[in-house]
């Protein structure tokens, strides 16, 4: 016995709208999935994502195909760099016949560090954002943003104390939009570079010693942090533009201090 015919299914998202409004962003947001990233050294490092993919939608249609950015996400079988977010990037702009889409995906990532003086190694966590634009007018643009953990030593306090100074964890948060590949590791070795002393997953004494003196020997307001880092950004021909954000969680304070340097490279800034 043969199988009844089946009716094609009514499309009702292609179908045409009259109200003459484009939407700027439409699509999914707060998906999570398994991804590889790949690392300065090549390697590929496996963590979760939490997706947003959006694109623009014209005046005239009345939906986007919402499974269509998850079918893309289920294609992919290469670690995700600058090139390889791109690729996603225009593919997504394919499969869903748009002009215009935003990729944007956060997830922690790892690195293993040797601790300063025994060398014990541990893993360090990291807040990243990787975002993908591209449009007819402005083409393709790709940021990386980091939120990298440190230790800051107050000047002042190291100068008008008899017996130490006062010490606090600071956060220093990078989004820099790069026209070549340049890793997490890179941006998260500038930050850590220019605080007082960067932190560390596991130390031992001799560590501890260290680390302590080091900012000791290293004392910076959070002024003197986001500008040390944002001349390092300066100085790196790849980045574009940045937002540099430091944020001192203060330990005789129930405040923070706080400073941000915005720097567009293409405005002579």
């Amino acid at each position: 016995m043969n199988a009844p015919e089946r009716m094609p299914l009514p499309d009702i998202q292609s179908s045409p709208d009259h109200r003459n409004i484009a939407i700027n962003r439409v699509g999914i947001k707060g998906l999570r999935f398994p991804v590889r990233v790949r690392s300065a050294t090549g390697a590929e490092h496996h963590t979760v994502a939490t997706f947003e993919m959006t694109v623009g939608l014209p005046p005239h249609v009345k939906g986007t195909h919402m499974s269509r950015f998850v079918e893309m996400l289920e294609r992919q079988d290469v670690a995700l760099d600058f090139e390889h977010v791109q690729a996603l990037l225009e593919g997504t702009l394919e499969r869903l016949e748009a002009d215009s889409g935003q990729i944007v995906m956060r997830f922690p990532y790892f690195i293993s560090k040797k601790a300063p003086v025994s060398g014990v190694e541990s893993l360090m966590d990291y807040d990243v954002t990787l975002r993908a634009n591209s449009d007819i007018q402005n083409g393709y643009r790709y940021e990386i943003a980091v939120c990298v953990a440190a230790t800051s030593l107050c000047p002042c306090s190291k100068e008008i104390s008899d017996y130490g100074a006062h010490n606090q964890r600071s956060h220093i948060t990078i989004t820099a939009e790069i026209d070549a590949p340049m890793s997490i590791e890179e941006l998260v070795r500038i930050a850590e570079d220019e605080a007082s002393c960067e932190v560390y997953g596991l130390l031992k004494r001799p560590d501890e010693k260290f680390v302590t003196e080091r900012a000791y020997d290293n004392p910076k307001f959070v002024e003197d942090l986001v500008r040390d880092v944002a001349a390092r950004l300066n100085a790196n021909s790849r980045i574009l533009r940045y937002t540099l954000e430091a944020e001192n969680f203060e330990s005789i304070h129930n405040h923070s201090a706080y400073a941000v340097i915005e720097n567009d490279k293409r405005a002579g800034n």
